[in-house]
């Protein structure tokens, strides 16, 4: 094999190896031979049941506003309301398991969903403070919903978004994307749970992902982009930046050889 032949067959092993292929970048692609229009059924995500350090707004409201001032902190709930905002005003789960609400006083939630401790809120209030006629209205919702993003992902760091349900696309949207050299092949959730820390890889380009039940996140979940091969071997994302590496190389190589010749 001559040295043009050499450096040719090298070329293009590089490109071969280093640049990274379409199917790895485009999300949820169908992957079944059908040409069929295909209808993803998503799984039903479980709702979420409260854990220690969780933090609630509580709003209670009746038709007499007055009536109920007193139980509501300052600003909780209120349209605009800042997050940090949201953390001092809000109800943090303590290690017991409770939270403190003004008047009504400790309330144990730990394990229960939100709409199970709106009911025991309103059925406390009824018992002890009101009747029927007061037409008591109580909301109940986590304040905000946070999740932690780490990797190969645009924007790094613990993440909070005012909605009720989040997807893992969600998620990576609101973090800037996936790199280039990230693994929509494996992403990985660790999420806490009352029985110990769970931990699984999920295909972001595989369309069959929205039916894992990982596909919802749950709040303090913490999501993992792992980086590709391409990256540690450092020859470029592109074909682009493989040609002016392999380039640069060759270059090196040759101004050694001839140093080293003469």
């Amino acid at each position: 094999m001559t040295k043009n032949s050499f450096y040719l067959f090298l070329l293009i092993s590089v490109l071969f190896t280093s640049c990274i292929p379409m199917k790895d970048l485009v999300y949820l692609q169908d992957k079944s031979t059908s040409s069929e229009q295909k209808t993803i059924e998503t799984i039903q995500s479980k709702p979420y049941r409260l854990q220690v350090n969780d933090v609630l707004s509580i709003t209670i409201k009746a038709i007499d506003p007055k009536l109920v001032a007193i139980f509501n902190t300052t600003n909780s709930g209120e349209p605009g309301t800042s997050e940090s905002g949201l953390y001092f005003n809000g109800f943090t789960v303590d290690d017991h398991g409770n939270i403190r609400v003004p008047i009504l006083g400790e309330i144990n939630v730990i394990g229960y969903t939100l709409e199970e401790v709106r009911l025991k809120v309103e059925k406390k209030l009824l018992e002890e403070y009101f009747k029927s006629e007061a037409n008591i209205f109580v909301t109940v919702k986590l304040a905000g919903f946070s999740y932690t993003i780490n990797g190969e992902i645009g924007s790094t760091g613990t993440k909070t978004l005012f909605k009720e349900k989040v997807t893992i696309m969600d998620a990576i949207a609101n973090s800037g994307d996936i790199k280039l050299t990230g693994n929509r092949k494996e992403v990985t959730i660790i999420r806490q749970s009352p029985t110990g820390t769970e931990m699984h890889n999920i295909d972001l380009t595989d369309v069959n992902v929205m039916k894992s039940p990982y596909y919802y996140l749950q709040p303090n979940d913490y999501v993992y982009v792992k980086p590709l091969r391409q990256k540690t071997w450092g020859t470029g994302e592109t074909g682009i930046q493989s040609i002016g590496t392999i380039i640069t190389l060759l270059s090196l190589g040759t101004t050694v050889f001839f140093i080293l010749k003469n």
